[in-house]
């Protein structure tokens, strides 16, 4: 049985004040509403000085927290950056790996995710490694080529054991921040892809079987996730959970996303 994961990403929102304000609110609704229910598992990713208030107001909750980037070096003179330990050890689980928004506006390129996702790996981070395509890559059929390229240049050097502790979000660039959602049923269509893609790229030539080890990845998907997408997006085979922006930032409209995983949960174990 694959995990049901919604995330929040905060991105750069919040004061300490503030986030600490909607983690109690996010704790509380969780209790009071999803308190005798099977949850998904809850990833708060608030902005590098607010991590250690969040996580303090999380504790004891099921809500985990994560961070939105880090270096993948783990010390050194490099001034303004955040090392892997450091996350460690103020009690992060979780870390993002090139969500579109680094790779458009801070040089992220599929090299230097590599680079993180292995220093996530190596300290005991699960990295949420986010891919997707470009309104004109999607206008030219090349969501599927792009991915896959990602994806292969992502996890070189990654092994097998190793791939099977990601997370991956699918995040269609021209979705993200406008109002425009990918319609579920193409969202699915995609996360099957990129769970082919892996599967794909541990199958080696002289094994008699291929390899199964994204069947057991979460994949999740990103793009303007709203309390009235969650239920038609949770309903899809290959859809594990969200990645969810803007709708994170608020508790009313966040608890609902995170009820709708959790409807995904009770379905999944049921089956298991």
């Amino acid at each position: 049985m694959r995990k049901t994961i919604i995330a929040g990403n905060w991105k750069m929102f919040k004061t300490v004040a503030e986030a600490r304000e909607l983690a109690k609110s996010l704790v509380d609704g969780v209790k009071a509403d999803l308190g005798g229910s099977a949850l998904p598992d809850i990833v708060v990713c608030p902005t590098f000085i607010c991590l250690p208030e969040v996580l303090t107001t999380v504790k004891g909750s099921p809500i985990a927290v994560g961070a939105q980037n880090m270096d993948y070096r783990d010390s050194g003179a490099f001034t303004g950056e955040i090392a892997p330990p450091m996350l460690t050890a103020v009690g992060v689980s979780y870390v993002i790996i090139g969500h579109s928004e680094r790779r458009q506006f801070f040089g992220e390129t599929n090299h230097t995710v590599n680079l993180k996702v292995k220093a996530a790996l190596k300290h005991g981070l699960t990295p949420i490694v986010c891919v997707g395509e470009a309104l004109g890559e999607r206008e030219e059929n090349l969501t599927d080529s792009v991915i896959k390229h990602q994806i292969s240049s992502g996890l070189v050097d990654i092994t097998e054991e190793e791939a099977a502790k990601l997370v991956v979000a699918y995040e269609p660039i021209w979705a993200i921040g406008t109002g425009k959602n990918c319609e579920a049923a193409e969202a699915n269509r995609v996360c099957k892809h990129i769970r082919d893609a892996i599967n794909e790229l541990y199958t080696h030539k002289d094994k008699k079987e291929s390899s199964r080890v994204a069947d057991m990845i979460p994949v999740l998907y990103g793009g303007s996730v709203k309390p009235s997408t969650i239920d038609e997006q949770m309903e899809q085979s290959d859809i594990d959970g969200a990645l969810v922006g803007g709708a994170s930032l608020k508790a009313e409209e966040f608890l609902p996303i995170i009820k709708g995983g959790a409807k995904r949960q009770k379905i999944s174990a049921s089956r298991a």
